[in-house]
């Protein structure tokens, strides 16, 4: 398995022998530099607390190349949980830390440049994510609460078919406990009442994220709209 995952260099020196434990293979600066185009804007795909993200040619394949900031919002240990985490599970629905460039995601749903998807392909977009959440929660040999789900942690590759990314927050669960508590992580807008109020995470911390993602596909509407008038602005109140 290839990481096309990138720190900072001060950063990427460090996590380098952590990451001797993981079935994973790291890819050097210069690699990615020259995979990226030496981290060219032109090549930029977004850009986060965390960092940037890069679309980059290795090996002749169209990759998506992550860089942390100085300044991440996504610590190392952060870091080195979304690389073990990925690297322990597969499915179709879940993105690789061997990942090809995935050229769409949610964000695109609404605003000028919104997805058209006629009711079929919903569904099957809707489906693919639960499906991907069931395995984490059930079918995985370890048993995981991504704890982000969001819509623009769901990237779609060319044939729409949607991929659950970034588990820099996931968290592995007993399933014979009712519960964990821990403190809270995760987004605005997506977050369970009993998890924000009191910590308390089990699975179903992402069976109602993903609640407010299907309400956003179904509705065609952002979760979070800043300019409406407050009772609106977030879709669960609206």
């Amino acid at each position: 398995m290839e990481i096309h995952l990138f720190g900072a260099i001060f950063i990427f020196s460090v996590i380098f022998a952590e990451l001797a434990g993981i079935d994973a293979k790291a890819y050097s600066y210069a690699e990615l530099k020259s995979a990226t185009g030496d981290f060219d804007p032109s090549n930029k795909l977004g850009e986060g607390g965390f960092g940037s993200v890069y679309k980059g040619i290795l090996n002749g394949n169209e990759v998506a190349v992550k860089q942390l900031a100085v300044t991440s919002h996504q610590g190392k240990d952060q870091f080195i949980t979304e690389i073990a985490t990925i690297s322990a599970v597969q499915h179709r629905n879940l993105v690789k830390t061997r990942f090809n460039y995935l050229p769409s995601s949610f964000i695109q749903m609404t605003g000028e440049n919104k997805l058209e998807l006629n009711w079929a392909k919903r569904f099957e977009v809707c489906l693919g994510v639960a499906r991907g959440l069931s395995y984490l929660h059930q079918e995985s040999r370890l048993r995981i609460v991504h704890r982000n789900v969001k819509s623009s942690n769901i990237l779609l590759d060319s044939d729409l078919n949607p991929k659950i990314s970034d588990f820099g927050l996931a968290k592995l669960y007993d399933e014979k406990k009712t519960h964990m508590s821990t403190g809270v992580a995760g987004t605005v807008g997506y977050l369970a009442p009993e998890y924000a109020m009191c910590g308390h995470l089990t699975e179903k911390v992402d069976v109602f994220a993903f609640g407010g993602v299907a309400l956003e596909i179904v509705s065609g509407r952002s979760n979070h709209v800043p300019n409406l008038p407050k009772e609106e602005i977030y879709l669960f109140d609206w």
